[in-house]
């Protein structure tokens, strides 16, 4: 039984290998431009090997709504609550709560995953933010 886990596994890690390798290779990595900074005031390899560790919270979000206490107590298993998205519309990725892009769903050996096709720039977060 442990050996038929074993190629689930590696069958699974190599679907998802293929679904990343899809991805367009011409463009470099950001993280490249960061490494290369100079010691004098930009982030050196020390500095940012510390910030890469940093756990953040990525979650997907299909669509949101509002609804009424009265409305939430009485939902139940098989209830339908209606989104303020439409079918087809890309979710939204977010990070600590803060939007940095939009993808859409894939499946992959029968687990969900999403591929991104609009990332945010930098600059434009920061203004989210403010």
């Amino acid at each position: 039984m442990s050996e038929e886990n074993d190629v689930n596994q590696d069958e699974m890690a190599d679907e998802w290998a293929a679904a990343m390798d899809e991805q367009d290779d011409t463009e470099s990595a950001p993280l490249d431009d960061l490494k290369d900074e100079s010691k004098g005031g930009g982030l050196n390899n020390e500095n940012l090997d510390v910030i890469l560790e940093i756990p953040v919270s990525l979650s997907m979000e299909v669509g949101r709504t509002n609804i009424a206490i009265r409305n939430l107590l009485q939902l139940n298993q098989g209830s339908v609550v209606e989104l303020d998205r439409l079918a087809g519309e890309p979710l939204d990725v977010l990070v600590n709560g803060t939007l940095i892009a939009h993808g859409e769903v894939v499946v992959v050996n029968e687990k969900y995953g999403i591929r991104l096709t609009d990332v945010m720039s930098p600059s434009e977060r920061i203004k989210k933010l403010k």
